[in-house]
């Protein structure tokens, strides 16, 4: 049945702990959908966090807390995550949040049409014991899956099967594309796809409200110029990114204030290991030399990754030789024999895989997804140059860029990759497992990268509990993807925010911007 409602009851005056304010901010990419299972991205993941929950969440220093879950714990000898769900929570429709939508939730949220299906390759099932009682049975031993699934938001059974969304429609979208009724701090009252989303409180949430916003507005701004503009002249409260050449001059405004750290998200080069030939080569049209690891890596020492950073950077990143950078657990610290930028070593290499003279390709970026992504693959594609591998640069908006990739529509091409778990099993789970869609592996990895020693220790990783032990194999991976050059990683992308100075936020290394911590003074 459908339920009504009343917009003027659910989004009531909060308790005056602060005055309040209107809040507004710009992002270089809008939303691509309101539904939480309908694509896995940073922006739509981030955002949405905002209006949906989990039974788990990050808090501030990103640990795992309690959200729609108050309790969990681990079942006989790692059968499975007993949680103990929160009594009284409500959707912002009014109706009650129970055991069965936490079931619905994962039964859409795995399905073929859903995006965020491999975060539950580990999951055999999930049963109800009661109203507010879930256990979550694992295949193995999985010691991190409540922080694999902080992401995981959980919707209105009765709400989806009464608007036909019962499945995520990541192609051509459903009601859960445009609206949303989740249970969290606050509430979708406008979506404009392109144009702007509006938000208000939610007055029934079940949280303590420590932000002093009456309504939000987000706009999306492609144009970092007119980003910074329009924070300059007050026309919105809080901006990201901002350019990094613009951070000095910000610095030194009175009115506004930047906001700088380190964000989770590295930045590396892909490649089409499965594929027989290149696609847009103007004379190496039967062979694709990227299925060789010495022209994989002869890239890597052709790209002198402490250039970017220092020119097109601004000094405002770190450089990386893995998939994950230091703050993540599991991390390897030891990795040894790192591609550094040598192209005479690269030519060398070049050479030795037959390709002496050099060869064409097409290099795809997008245009306003990472900080300075087109301009990075500007850079990378006059280095390679030097070294005779051409590329001709195709940098496009990220709502074109995702199905260029899932097409298979490139020679090479950018990726930025933040582990949801901060744990480096992450990236190997999505960016190096052979792809496997019964088993819900390998959903990123693009260009078909397989290593059968990294598949044997993926399960393995994931279910050792002895943490020396787990590192150990952790370890072994990052270094036979090195080895491989299975990937380039690059660098750490930065994170560098902008705001008005009468503004109080938190900046989380997942770059999540979440509304209920922003203070307008």
């Amino acid at each position: 049945m459908l339920r009504t409602f009343s917009y003027a009851a659910l989004f009531a005056a909060l308790a005056p702990v602060l005055h309040a304010e209107e809040f507004t901010w710009a992002v270089t990419t809008d939303p691509q959908t309101m539904d939480p299972h309908a694509v896995n991205s940073a922006p739509v993941l981030g955002f949405l966090n905002n209006v949906y929950e989990g039974l788990v969440r990050r808090g501030q220093d990103m640990a795992i807390e309690p959200a729609l879950a108050t309790s969990w714990e681990p079942i006989g000898a790692g059968e499975g995550w007993r949680f103990k769900l929160r009594e009284g929570v409500t959707f912002q429709d009014g109706a009650a949040f129970s055991a069965e939508d936490v079931l619905f939730s994962y039964q859409r949220a795995s399905s073929e049409e859903a995006d965020v299906s491999s975060w539950f390759a580990p999951v055999s099932e999930v049963v109800v014991v009661d109203d507010f009682t879930v256990d979550i049975m694992t295949t193995a031993p999985n010691p991190i899956f409540p922080d694999s699934i902080a992401n995981w938001m959980m919707m209105d059974s009765g709400w989806a099967a009464a608007n036909g969304a019962e499945r995520p429609n990541k192609d051509t979208g459903n009601y859960a594309t445009l609206n949303a009724n989740g249970t969290g701090a606050f509430a979708i009252t406008n979506r404009e796809p392109g144009l702007r989303t509006v938000l208000e409180p939610f007055a029934g949430w079940w949280g303590e409200a420590t932000h002093n916003i009456t309504r939000a507005e987000l706009t999306p701004i492609q144009n970092p110029a007119t980003a910074l503009a329009a924070l300059l002249s007050g026309d919105v409260d809080f901006i990201n990114p901002v350019p990094v050449q613009d951070v000095a001059r910000l610095q030194n405004d009175p009115s506004v204030k930047v906001i700088q750290g380190i964000e989770a998200r590295v930045i590396m080069l892909g490649f089409p290991h499965e594929a027989d030939a290149l696609k847009y080569s103007t004379e190496t049209t039967d062979a694709n030399p990227f299925a060789d690891p010495r022209v994989r890596r002869a890239v890597a020492m052709a790209i002198n990754v402490p250039a970017i950073l220092q020119t097109t950077m601004r000094g405002n990143a770190e450089a990386i030789n893995q998939l994950v950078s230091p703050a993540m657990r599991g991390y390897s610290a030891n990795l040894g024999n790192d591609p550094v930028y040598d192209p005479e070593a690269a030519r060398a290499l070049l050479a030795e895989a037959g390709y002496g003279e050099g060869f064409s390709f097409g290099l795809k970026c997008p245009n306003d997804r990472y900080l300075n992504d087109e301009a990075v693959c500007q850079a990378i594609t006059g280095m390679l140059a030097q070294v005779g591998v051409r590329a001709t640069l195709d940098a496009m908006p990220v709502q074109n860029y995702w199905p260029e990739l899932r097409a298979d529509n490139y020679d090479m091409y950018l990726l930025g990759w933040s582990p949801g778990t901060f744990d480096a099993e992450h990236p190997i789970r999505f960016l190096a497992a052979t792809p496997n869609e019964e088993k819900r592996l390998g959903s990123w990895n693009f260009g078909g990268y397989s290593n059968a020693r990294v598949d044997e220790l993926l399960p393995m990783i994931q279910s050792e509990i002895d943490e020396p032990k787990r590192q150990g194999m952790l370890d072994e991976a990052a270094q036979i993807l090195q080895d491989d050059t299975a990937y380039v990683p690059m660098y750490v992308q930065p994170l560098v925010w902008g705001a008005r100075a009468n503004i109080d936020l938190v900046q989380r290394p997942d770059n999540f911007f979440i509304l209920r911590w922003v203070s307008v003074n």
